[in-house]
Order: C-alpha cells, then structure tokens, then sequence
C-alpha cells in the first residue's frame, strides 16, 4: 500500500460555463479534435543518441538492467535506498512524513512549515504561502514559509568499505546539525520536490535546474563541462585505455548518474561510482525483493516456482552487463583501474585481491552501465494514452464538456478581456512542456518563430532579456531563495546556457561547445545578450499524469492543482519581489472565474494516463520498501540505542496486468485530496 492510498473523488465536473472563450479555441462538435491543441504523444518519438548502439550491443538486455537497477534498494549505501524510492508514486513522491527540507538551497536550516524533521505534514499546511484572498496577491499574507516538501534520503556519514555479498556498507555516522529529533539523526531530505521519472526521455536536460546534460560523458551529470571525465575500453590487445564519451539526447542517462553519489540522496559520503558497481557485483539483483512473475520485463527473470517464491532475480548483474553493453567496455583482465587522490591510473591487475582503490573494468564502467541502462528503461516509461491523446485522435467522447472548455482556456492567450492565462506559452507541444528536445528549432502550433536553446523575450517588468527556453521564473518563492538555472556546475561552470554564452561574449574560450545563440527569429546570427534571466528558474515540467504526481512546483508548496490554478490566476505569490527574472506570463487573469478553475483542473485531469494511474505495464514493478521517517514524530524518535533508524512502507509487486489484478487500489493524489479543493 502506498503512505497515501486513494479515495474517491469527483472528476469531470462540469460547473458553469464561461462566458468569455476564444472562438477559435471553442471544442467543434462536428470535428472532435482540437485543431489549435498539441497532437496526441503518439506522434513524437521519443528521442535518443544517434551513437547509442556503438556502446549498447542488446536493446532488450539494456531494458532489463536499466529496470533492475532502478528498483533495486541495494543500489543506496544503506542498502534500503533505490532510485525508485523517490519515484515510485506516478514516478514522483507522495510521502508525507519525514519530506521537510527547511530551505537549505537559500541558506536556512531552521524549519518553519514543522516543528522539526520526522514530522508529518496534512493538507492544511498548503500551500505554503497562504493570502486572505486567493485571487489576488497583494492581499494579506496569512502565513509563508520557506520550507520545501523534498524526499527523504540517506543518514549523514562517510563511506569507508563494502563487503562483498552484503547490502549495507560500513560507514561513520556523523552528528546531523539539522536532520535530527534529540540525539537521533533522521534521514536527511532533499531542497527540491522529486519530479516525475514518467515522460522524462523527452527533456532536453534534467533536473529542476537542468543540470542533468544533455550530453551523457558516462561519468556523471555535467556532459562535456567536466574535461577529465573518462571511461575504459580494450584497446584490442586486451589492454585498457581511457576515452571519452559523448553521447546526445542523454540527459536521463546524466540524471541517473547523479543521485547515488549524493550524500543526501543516496550515499555516504566519498563513496564512487566504481564503489557502487563492486558492491553490486556481488550481489543478487533485487536481492531483497520480490519480482511479480508477470513483471512486464523482469518477469523471465522473477525466482518462482510452483513451491516457493524467493527475492531477487534468477541472473547476476555482471551477465545481466555482459548481455547488454559491447564487450570493449567490460572484457579487459590484464589491467585493472586504481583511483586516488590524482585521479584514475591503469595497472597490471594483481594476483590477489584488489585493494579498496582498485577497480576491475566493470566496475571501473559502472556508472556507463548504470546510467544508459536507466536511460533506455525510462525510455520506456511514456504515457501517450490518456484521455487528451484519444481526443486528439478521434475519440470525441473521451474528453468531457467541462474539460474541452478547460482546454480551450488552456490554449487561450494572457488578455485583460479574456480568462485565458497563455498556459500553452511553458506548457507546449505534445509533452505539455517547452522544456524538451521537440521544441528546439521547432514551429509551435500557435504559429509562433522558431524556439531555440537560448532565447529573447520581454521579461514582466518590460525590458528585453536573454534566457534559457524551457526554465522559467514564475514568482513561486523569492529568486535569491533558490536561484536554480542561474547556479554552477563542480567544475567552475554556469549551469545556463544562457550564461555561458555570455562568457563567450565576453571573450571567455570554454573547452566545449555552447549550444548556438540565436535569436529564435530565423537570423543565423548570434543574437547580443545585454541582460539575462535565468536566476530563480526552473525546468517547465510536463502536465502528464499531473493529478497524481503532488505537491507542485519546485518547493512543493501546492497540494491540489486547484490550488497551482489560483497561484496563476493572481500572478503569482512574489511577482512584484521577482520582477527582474519573472516570466512575462506571469500576472493575474482577471476574467478568471470558479467556474473556468474547475474546467482547466478537468482538462488536467484528462491527462492522466489509466496504465499510470493502476500501474499497468509498462507501469509495472517490484517490491520495495520505501523509508517513511522514524518512528515516533518531530518530538522524539523511539530507536532505543540505535543511533539511526527507519520506518517502512511496503509497496507490492505488481505485474503488467496492473494493480487491479492483485486487488489493490489504483495510485492516488497526494494526501488523497481532491485535485478541485482550494
């Protein structure tokens, strides 16, 4: 069962209708389809690296390692934390106890939202910057609050070994400064809310602040930023030699590279990829859980017989490598890869035992594995069959009346005289963001010049800027409380492309390519950049499946979507504060009305795909236990002398056939609130 089970509630509803629509936005009821509205997902394809098959020798292979490692728990230090343990709710996170960041990003370590960690947060805590009326922004704040609805991760501490064959790795614990109840640490929570894992391949980057590249380097996030990065491939003498990767349309794979490394994520500290992989090695996959046997990929693999029915899979993961990637990245014995405090050397591999330093190929290649393989899982992950998408293909009754007039006012352009609040302008195309690979260099169906990577526009407060497309600063939190787009890379580097192409401007040489500056008006020349807009921005997110993927935003801060629909009808809760980097949508609808909120939550809720909502393939997955806080609350912590401990939501398997088929509920909103409650 989920921390956060279903309950019924009212989808479809129908309210009044409104009595300022666009003509040429109005639902034709002889032809069903919505001629000014994105076409269906099915149209897209979803994008990947033209060189991909150069490392992957076996799709399905790939597939299947990329599943495995993203549910297996012993992939965290701890032996309990899993990719999937912040994305297994619709891909996102629906915990509520123990997921309180208190603002680290700006600097706060003081909680303000709760008392102190391990607490446990209800409806009546949203959203987290509350005003007397609703509609309008400048009224009377009733309460704020600086707090971030993250996902719990890992205790503080440091790595120092593994042992071979065992889940848990030996680690020092350190006092928690923050993360605490008395003298017991808890888990340490992330500063940003976990964005859904569903839809992702279509992201240019990843992340909220897109620092997952789009160029995969097999290392880790940061693509062609990080000049040392390396792996190793047989020459074909059977020696090794480091080279470097490069892979396009990789972001996923950049993504997945990043958070079992990270110290509140996933891991204890100073602990390396090649670490992970000598770990894993040795162990069962999925060794600790159980495999439906009708899982839609692992299925073949699951450990049933007609007697019993065991954890893990029937396979190791060194064949499961061995069947999946060409055999220049993990077939080399002669040699083995010592790391230190220099970086990475070649040896002559010893005869006995390799010290904690040294690495044999596979391991060495663990986050090449590691990071494709979850890629081209996620690949696989696409809700293209929601309600929207049989609309857009013919289906006249799969959308609701009330949902048409909320697509219509979806579509309808920011005008004093109308309701519409330009939604479509972030939340475009198909995927239902301009965040994505599709959107660069392309025609938008409202007509509009061509996107590109970096583009100008009118910012809110009137003066022209130049900004990344995709990432947006729409006055959710004050910008210097998280400036997101605008930070840096480890190696010295602007995240924004924007940024970096100011550099350039400048007379700085980067030792990468930029994406091109141009203008998004058709000229090939750069275009200046005088100013730019990318402090407080984030990713666009995708609208798919967003009924079930609460709380909203990058701080989490909204719990119902129409609750994310009043924040846009009054322009945001720091329009004025942000006026420098906001969007230039962002500001009151003020032919907005009830009746036009509701419709626009219908249409959000015809975006929800029903394999998603009752995890039918390729939905599907294993067993996990998913840490939910400590037991006890933000008062004390019952772990008798342990300094650290956990509870656990048990989440079942479930096979292709979905949830229904082993009488469970279908996944539900966070909280179980209605998406229509204020």
């Amino acid at each position: 069962m989920y921390p956060n089970e279903s309950k019924t509630y009212r989808r479809g509803a129908t309210g009044a209708a409104l009595a300022l629509l666009l003509g040429a936005g109005a639902a034709r009821a002889a032809n069903p389809v919505n001629l000014t509205a994105p076409d269906s997902l099915k149209t897209l394809k979803v994008p990947e690296p033209a060189a991909l098959m150069t490392v992957v020798k076996d799709r399905k292979a790939a597939i299947t390692l990329g599943k495995a490692l993203f549910w297996d728990m012993q992939v965290g230090s701890d032996g309990v934390q899993a990719c999937a343990t912040c994305h297994f709710h619709a891909g996102a996170d629906s915990r509520s106890k123990n997921e309180v960041n208190p603002g680290q990003a700006g600097g706060d370590n003081t909680f303000q939202l709760v008392s102190a960690p391990n607490s446990t947060v209800t409806g009546a805590n949203f959203p987290f910057h509350r005003v007397a009326d609703r509609d309008d922004r400048l009224s009377s704040v009733l309460r704020d609050s600086n707090d971030v609805m993250g996902s719990q991760g890992v205790f503080l501490g440091d790595f120092l070994a593994s042992i071979r064959g065992v889940a848990e790795e030996i680690g020092k614990p350190a006092p928690d400064s923050v993360f605490h109840v008395g003298a017991n640490n808890t888990r340490r929570v992330t500063g940003r809310n976990a964005p859904s894992v569903i839809n992702a391949a279509f992201n240019y980057n990843n992340f909220w602040d897109g620092r997952a590249n789009f160029i995969f380097n097999g290392s880790n996030p940061f693509g062609d930023s990080d000049a040392n990065a390396r792996v190793f491939s047989d020459d074909g003498t059977g020696a090794l030699k480091a080279v470097a990767i490069h892979l396009e349309n990789s972001s996923l794979a950049s993504q997945a590279v990043g958070p079992p490394g990270n110290g509140t994520e996933m891991s204890l500290g100073s602990r390396t990829f090649p670490d992970i992989g000598h770990k894993l090695l040795s162990l069962r996959p999925l060794g600790k859980q159980l495999v439906h046997e009708s899982d839609s990929v692992l299925g073949p693999l699951a450990r049933k017989t007609t007697r019993w029915t065991r954890p893990g899979l029937n396979t190791t993961y060194s064949e499961m490598v061995k069947a999946a990637f060409r055999s220049q990245y993990w077939n080399a014995t002669a040699q083995v890869v010592s790391i230190d405090a220099a970086g990475a050397h070649l040896i002559p591999r010893p005869a006995a035992q390799l010290a904690s330093n040294q690495y044999t190929q596979m391991e060495a290649n663990f986050s090449l594995f590691f990071g494709l393989a979850i890629q081209m899982y996620e690949d696989t992950l696409i809700s293209d069959d929601s309600p929207f998408d049989r609309y857009q293909e013919g289906d006249s009754s799969a959308l609701s009346r009330s949902a048409q007039e909320g697509l219509n006012l979806f579509l309808t352009p920011a005008d004093p005289a109308f309701a519409g609040g330009s939604c479509f302008n972030c939340h475009f195309g198909p995927e239902f963001s301009k965040a994505t690979v599709s959107n660069v260099g392309r025609v938008n169906f409202a007509g509009d010049l061509p996107e590109q990577i970096i583009e100008r526009m009118d910012m809110n407060d009137g003066h022209g800027a130049t900004y990344d497309s995709g990432f947006y600063n729409i006055g959710v939190r004050p910008t210097e409380e998280d400036i997101g787009r605008g930070g840096g890379d480890p190696f010295g580097f602007p995240l924004s492309f924007t940024a970096r192409a100011l550099l350039i401007q400048n007379g700085t040489k980067l030792a990468f390519p930029n994406p091109p500056n141009f203008c998004g008006d058709g000229k090939t020349a750069p275009c200046p950049i005088n100013r730019v807009a990318i402090d407080g921005t984030f990713k666009t997110p995708s609208l798919r499946n967003v009924e079930l993927t609460g709380p909203y935003f990058h701080n989490g801060g909204q719990a119902t979507l129409m609750q994310v629909v009043d924040f846009y009808t009054r322009g945001g809760d720091f329009h004025e504060h942000n006026i420098d980097n906001l969007d230039s949508d962002i500001d009151r609808i003020d032919g907005m009305n009830e009746a036009g909120k509701q419709h626009i939550v219908d249409f959000l809720l015809a975006l929800t795909d029903e394999r998603v909502r009752w995890e039918k393939a390729p939905f599907d997955h294993p067993e996990l236990l998913v840490p939910n806080g400590s037991p006890g609350d933000s008062s004390s912590v019952n772990c008798g002398t342990a300094s650290t401990c956990t509870d656990f939501v048990r989440i079942a398997p479930v096979g292709a056939a979905g949830r229904s088929a082993e009488g469970l509920p279908p996944v539900a909103t966070f909280l179980r609130l209605d998406p229509h409650e204020h």
